[in-house]
């Protein structure tokens, strides 16, 4: 078993369409240990101050702080993507979170893909922090006869590249149609951070609560516990079909559930 219990945070992205504010709020409630910070278009979760407000008025510490990688934030902070993750990485500092999680580089990307491996070592070097690459899922195009293509570079899968630290996301490996028990033992050592969600296996990205799929999340939080692993466990599930505030408080109340009683807790 760990010698210290494995810290169980919240990312606020699973209160989409609602502010950062209401993630801190609901952590502080149901008992989470901290919160990741997803980066996107709400105000909040751009500014350093705000955040550290929050944190401190709800004793909830940031875990960890998604650079804006997706589709929808290419335009935050900076049209650049060096520019963004340096700024998260940044930001992270300033917070005293220890990870910082990124996607790979999309391929329209070439400058920033040309670079990343090289940046990636740079950032963590210079700022002692984990920048944990994130495995992701191909795109299937419209009409069934099409095949899936990653939009990444060189692939969904970051290992093929290798980086000293990873984010394994299990919403993304269900999309994937992945082994995520085989990625998580590529990733080896370098498993630094979890995405604890589910899938059903369809090609799309789902977040469901833990249990509610069919990956194996209790079998990879037990492997976690007792393999001594140091990195942190965020539950980053989709709540926009749970009904109502009380429907979403009850989700997250049983993805925590869920992950502290596999891990030992």
């Amino acid at each position: 078993m760990s010698a210290q219990p494995i810290p169980v945070g919240l990312s606020t992205a699973s209160v989409w369409p609602r502010p950062a504010s209401v993630g801190f709020e609901l952590a502080e409630e149901l008992g989470y240990d901290g919160v990741e910070v997803m980066v996107w278009a709400d105000p909040i979760s751009q500014t350093v101050s705000q955040l550290r407000r929050l944190s401190r008025r709800h004793r909830i510490p940031v875990l960890a702080v998604h650079a804006p990688c997706l589709l929808i934030t290419q335009r935050v902070w900076s049209p650049d993507p060096e520019v963004r993750l340096r700024r998260a990485v940044a930001s992270a500092v300033e917070l005293n979170a220890r990870t910082v999680v990124v996607h790979p580089p999309f391929r329209w990307q070439r400058r920033y893909a040309a670079g990343f491996a090289e940046l990636v070592a740079e950032l963590e070097e210079a700022s002692g922090l984990r920048v944990a690459v994130e495995n992701m899922f191909p795109v299937r195009p419209l009409g069934r006869r099409r095949r899936a293509v990653s939009a990444f570079h060189p692939s969904i899968d970051p290992t093929e590249v290798g980086f000293a630290n990873y984010t394994l996301d299990l919403s993304h490996t269900a999309a994937a149609g992945m082994d995520a028990l085989a990625l998580a033992g590529r990733m080896g050592a370098g498993l630094a951070h979890v995405h604890l969600a589910d899938g059903s296996g369809v090609p799309r990205d789902e977040h469901l609560v833990p249990g509610r799929g069919g990956q194996p999340c209790a079998q990879l939080c037990e492997q976690l516990a007792a393999g001594g692993f140091s990195g942190q466990v965020i539950l980053e599930v989709n709540t926009r079909q749970s009904g109502n505030d009380g429907g979403r408080q009850r989700d997250l109340a049983q993805a925590l559930l869920f992950a502290r009683l596999h891990l030992g807790h």
